[in-house]
């Protein structure tokens, strides 16, 4: 059986490690999807955290999600060139305003790098879970350990909470808002709602946590036992050369890239393989691993079927 599946929780890659592991790996490519502004990085790095998101929650949330994120994708873009009049490449004009082709460039840039923090960040919450926060942060700053495995939860929750008062509310009324006025109370209707239920809540969970003495002791127990081992420290290794490799490759693909006054020419440079296969390398892993299991399965049901013949 693979040992990922003892502990109940998430078929991944990452269960075979410390969840430092994983936060070291969400951690360096959100600050590289967030640092290298340059075409070719946010492209893989959007890709990997699509890619990740399949495999973590699915095509169909995945694709949901970026649908949604879409619109902010376009409104940055076009906003962009409006505040930013800058470039060499003049498409039109608004006025006395000219729009450039290099700012509508950066600006789409930035939206799909908005996309690809968010959809990392999305991807990370599936990993880190909150015995895992609680675990890294929860001795070392335990409010604000607190406070993420909180929100984790509670998030989700009010967004289901939020639902539910708005069945309630099309189940008393029988009808639903045609109107602008009608939309525009019936929203502020569950919105007081919901508030109200969320403070109520978070009092009695404030009690609750009193009760059952939160802040009593400096240390705090862990529901799963977890130990740094050499394969951890392996990983990190491995990860942490990756990292600075790219790093040091991404400040020479920044500097010889620029938007303004003109766009530079985009060419293939052995330089992004690198960062692809850090981008891609939980997959990777996991397509490794999937295919080792799978050939021990075989041995193992071949070793059985000589067993049976003999027998």
């Amino acid at each position: 059986m693979d040992p990922r599946f003892e502990s109940g929780g998430a078929a991944t890659v990452f269960e075979r490690y410390h969840p430092v592991v994983a936060f070291a790996y969400f951690a360096a490519m959100l600050v590289m999807t967030m640092a290298a502004m340059q075409p070719v990085y946010i492209a893989v790095s959007l890709a990997a955290a699509a890619a990740c998101g399949i495999w973590l929650k699915g095509p169909s949330s995945t694709f949901r999600t970026m649908a949604m994120q879409l619109p902010f994708v376009v409104l940055i873009a076009v906003v962009n060139p409006l505040f930013s009049s800058m470039g060499s490449t003049e498409l039109f004009r608004i006025g006395h305003q000219a729009v450039y082709a290099e700012s509508f460039a950066y600006g789409l840039c930035m939206g799909f790098m908005l996309m690809a923090v968010l959809l990392w960040f999305a991807d990370a919450s599936r990993i880190l879970t909150t015995d895992k926060i609680m675990l890294l942060f929860g001795n070392v700053a335990p409010t604000i350990a607190l406070a993420l495995s909180m929100a984790a939860r509670l998030v989700p929750q009010f967004v289901g909470r939020g639902k539910e008062i708005e069945s309630v509310q099309a189940a008393c009324l029988k009808t639903r808002p045609k109107t602008l006025r009608e939309r525009v109370s019936w929203m502020g209707r569950i919105v007081t709602v919901l508030m109200g239920w969320a403070m109520e809540d978070s009092l009695e969970r404030a009690d609750a946590m009193k009760a059952r003495g939160w802040g009593a002791s400096s240390v705090r127990t862990r529901y799963r036992p977890y130990r740094f081992r050499a394969a951890d420290g392996i990983a990190c290794a491995v990860l942490g050369i990756l990292v600075i490799g790219n790093a040091l490759l991404a400040g020479i693909a920044c500097a010889q890239y620029s938007f303004y006054p003109a766009m530079s020419e985009l060419v293939v440079w052995w330089g992004y393989a690198p960062y692809a296969l850090l981008a891609f390398l939980p997959l990777i892993a996991e397509g490794v691993d999937r295919v080792r299991w799978r050939s021990i399965e075989d041995a193992m049901r071949s070793s059985r079927e000589v067993f049976d013949g003999r027998a």
